[in-house]
């Protein structure tokens, strides 16, 4: 029954988190890079090591339009020191996807930023 069930690859969606307002703010923001509108686009976000872990946080966007982002949440400075996963579910049409982005601890700094297509700010970009 498992061979029957077809779990679609993901692509044109990223993740990133931006470094912004003053350079004092961290927020996630998801990108739809893709030519299609995504429907009812569900990010479910948690924080998480060996001994601390976050309260688990859900973000509904009903439409993210075609090459466009949205803000999912922004992060405080005591998250950026441990893992951060975004599970992102969405439709495109009749079928369902899902994706995972991982930030390791410690990973969103100064250090890591680049440019951010669509955004055009600095940040961690994962694809």
């Amino acid at each position: 029954m498992k061979k029957d069930i077809l779990i679609p690859k993901v692509k044109g969606i990223s993740l990133a988190v931006v470094h912004e307002y003053n350079n004092t703010d961290w927020n996630a923001y998801i990108i739809n890079e893709r030519s299609i509108d995504l429907e009812m686009v569900i990010v479910v976000t948690k924080g998480y090591s060996e001994t601390k872990k976050t309260a688990t946080f859900r973000k509904k966007i009903d439409v993210l339009p075609a090459k466009s982002f949205a803000k999912i949440e922004m992060l405080l400075e005591d998250v950026l020191s441990i893992n951060n996963r975004f599970n992102v579910s969405f439709f495109e049409g009749n079928t369902l996807y899902e994706k995972s982005f991982e930030f390791k601890k410690n990973t969103i700094n100064e250090k890591a930023l680049q440019q951010i297509p669509l955004i055009n700010l600095k940040g961690i970009l994962k694809s």
